[in-house]
């Protein structure tokens, strides 16, 4: 409709306002990719997995949770403060739902550079993170993880087994969500069950999810944006065409039409890759 106004304006069967049609149908297109769009991530979750982040202080017993979790050795558990300075992944499968579980630097005052990045990692993969376990350590004074972002946060309260008092253990578990111990095993299946509730609510597909990778997030994302930009009447129209033209580029990047050789020759054109 656009380019029968921009090209064929001197015909008669091409009425002058021809082209209003073709702004409302992509402002309607624009409409129902913002809905997609609004899914909270569910598509990404689904296919990958939700990410939850261990943080805490060290000692805490984040190494030895994931450990007992994930039921193998993918952490080292030490009492020796600050064992845990990277980022150590452990994919898990919950009631059918993906996990990827993460452990992190313990939180504390450090003087070492290695010590230090591994916080700021952890600082950093917790704010990405879609659940939290913020980790303590029951038998210590309880000064309480501080969490930043929107991640749904669950408190741990770690080595339970230490702690033989009914009345403490009423006490903790009015300050935790959950109380495990890694040891004995107690507690780990609520905390699971505590993530499948997470998974169900949060990662159960409903309707076909559309957006499945950050990929196509992106490129529906720059096909939104330029479908809103088109529908700028005080745009020269040849400009409002060319807006139309990216938004369609953007959804041939998801349907195929460009491929990906098309994306390859971006990537060998812009980056030192096998020169």
């Amino acid at each position: 409709m656009v380019e029968a106004e921009l090209d064929f304006a001197d015909e008669e069967d091409v009425p002058g306002s021809v082209s209003d049609l073709g702004w409302a149908k992509a402002m309607e297109i624009a409409e129902e990719i913002g809905r997609q769009l609004d899914d909270q991530g569910r598509g990404e979750r689904i296919r990958e997995g939700a990410e939850v982040v261990l943080l805490g202080p060290v000692n805490a017993g984040k190494s030895s949770l994931i450990n007992a979790l994930s039921k193998r050795d993918v952490a080292i558990a030490s009492p020796e403060p600050g064992t845990t300075r990277d980022i150590i992944e452990v994919r898990m499968d919950i009631g059918g739902y993906p996990f990827t579980l993460v452990d992190t630097a313990g939180l504390r005052e450090a003087e070492g550079l290695v010590e230090r990045e591994g916080m700021r990692r952890a600082r950093v993969r917790a704010q990405g993170a879609d659940l939290i376990l913020a980790v303590e350590d029951v038998t210590d004074a309880i000064p309480g993880v501080v969490v930043e972002g929107d991640a749904v946060v669950v408190r741990v309260g770690a080595k339970v087994d230490l702690v033989d008092s009914v009345q403490e253990r009423a006490r903790l578990s009015a300050i935790f969500d959950v109380l495990v111990s890694a040891d004995t095993g107690e507690g780990l299946d609520i905390l699971l069950n505590r993530l499948l509730i997470f998974a169900r609510e949060r990662m159960e597909p409903g309707e076909s999810s559309v957006i499945t990778r950050a990929r196509h997030r992106a490129s529906l994302e720059k096909c939104r944006a330029a479908l809103v930009q088109s529908g700028d009447p005080t745009l020269p129209i040849e400009l409002r065409a060319e807006e139309l033209r990216r938004a369609s580029d953007e959804l041939g990047r998801l349907t195929g039409r460009i491929d990906v050789e098309d994306l390859l020759d971006v990537i060998f054109r812009d980056f030192c890759i096998g020169k």
